[in-house]
């Protein structure tokens, strides 16, 4: 099948690839230095822009609280997010039609608003109805939960969907309930087959509190605004930022992974402790027959 689909490429291909390989690293590393140089003209690249990012002062008025910030929504988010992604899968998945049916309606509805508008909404409308104001900092998280929630909401749904049906099957054989099913056998596989998905939309929610500075909340990004208002120093505190959003993602990667081989190991310790006790008797039996 593998010879069907994919052909490995003769020499002359290889030629090919070659030469296109090298013509386009050739086009890239000119535009990074027309980039470049478009920059240097305008100062951009002088030591004095700079200095502010390597003194100490300014990374703890303004960019480590902005850290701190962007880390405290994205974490809480990232709680209230997977919480709402299951509860409203396990909801669309359920046989009674009152209950898949609002689950769907509220998982298409906050997948379809943009963003922005639920974080707007939150923070200038939502005081109206409760007569009493909401903070930025909830504004962001609810925003946040809301959509990327919805998302990890059709993740989840995929990974049961996904679970081949004889387990479920086994699973009410054994006289398990429909809740025991879900809770033990499905969601447990649905996560870690669709742990990529979770952990792509989990880095989307981390990047995304960023909106949050269109209500003034005191993220990273703002902050490095703030620093670029104070020393017009534009393309440095662009770059550092987004090395710190690399960073923090990378990370989030690492933890994924390590978490993707614990659960792993320990699914297979489970299943080696349950085959032992399985075989366990019938060779005791068979020793005592001997």
């Amino acid at each position: 099948m593998s010879s069907v689909l994919y052909d490995h490429p003769g020499p002359r291909a290889r030629r090919r690839n070659a030469v296109l390989t090298v013509v386009f690293a050739v086009v890239l590393a000119a535009l990074l230095w027309v980039v470049y140089d478009r920059f240097d003209e305008r100062g951009q690249w002088a030591a004095d822009k700079w200095e502010p990012l390597v003194d100490w002062r300014i990374w703890k008025q303004f960019l480590i609280p902005g850290l701190v910030g962007t880390v405290q929504a994205a974490a809480v988010a990232m709680v209230f997010a997977l919480a709402f992604g299951i509860v409203f899968a396990v909801g669309r998945l359920s046989e009674r039609w009152w209950v898949s049916a609002p689950a769907g309606a509220v998982v298409e509805f906050f997948r379809a608003v943009p963003l922005l508008l639920m974080i707007f909404f939150v923070f200038y409308g939502l005081p109206w109805l409760i007569q009493g104001p909401v903070s930025a900092f909830w504004a962001v998280v609810v925003g946040l939960t809301l959509y990327n929630g919805s998302v990890l909401a059709e993740a989840f749904r995929a990974g049961v969907l996904a679970v081949p049906s004889g387990q479920s099957e086994a699973a009410y054989a054994l006289g398990m309930r429909k809740n025991q099913v879900m809770q033990l056998i499905l969601v447990p596989q649905a996560a870690r087959a669709m742990l990529p998905v979770i952990v792509s939309q989990l880095v989307v929610l981390l990047k995304d509190t960023a909106l949050g500075y269109i209500i003034a909340y005191p993220e990273l990004l703002q902050r490095i605004n703030e620093v670029n208002a104070n020393f017009a120093n534009v393309v440095p505190t662009a770059l550092v930022g987004a090395a710190v959003f690399i960073g923090i993602n990378a990370a989030l990667t690492v933890l994924a992974g390590w978490l993707d081989q614990r659960t792993s190991r320990r699914g297979l310790h489970a299943a080696t402790e349950a085959a032992e006790a399985a075989t366990g008797p019938r060779g005791m039996g068979a020793a005592g027959l001997g």
